[in-house]
């Protein structure tokens, strides 16, 4: 128990050890958003959760795929091969729905979607 709190009590003093000695030099950090404001922000969530979704989507599409064609006759895995494929067609379409409404409310509002 002594040593964890020894320890702890370093961590904790170190970065005050470190920053306290001579000149201080300042290293500017790059902004990994690259946005300079909420609008383009949110278009680049929007993209990177529409490129997830993407992902998401072929991967539902090949497993019901598979699950299609290898039903080997049984009624039970063909339905449930044909309800991913179209599920997942139905939600695409509703993503690229989505996508189009919000591209077409950050136009008027003047963002980049």
């Amino acid at each position: 128990m002594l040593i964890k709190k020894i320890i702890l009590f370093t961590l904790l003093l170190f970065p005050n050890m470190v920053s306290g000695q001579g000149t201080s030099r300042r290293v500017p950090l790059p902004n990994p958003l690259q946005a300079d404001n909420i609008p383009d922000l949110a278009g680049q969530m929007i993209k990177g959760l529409l490129g997830i979704t993407g992902a998401i989507a072929l991967l539902m599409m090949v497993w019901g795929g598979m699950l299609w064609m290898t039903s080997g006759g049984s009624a039970e895995r063909l339905k449930k091969g044909k309800d991913t494929v179209l599920w997942t067609i139905l939600g695409l379409v509703i993503i690229f729905m989505s996508y189009i409404i919000i591209n077409f409310l950050f136009t008027i509002i003047g963002g980049n979607a």
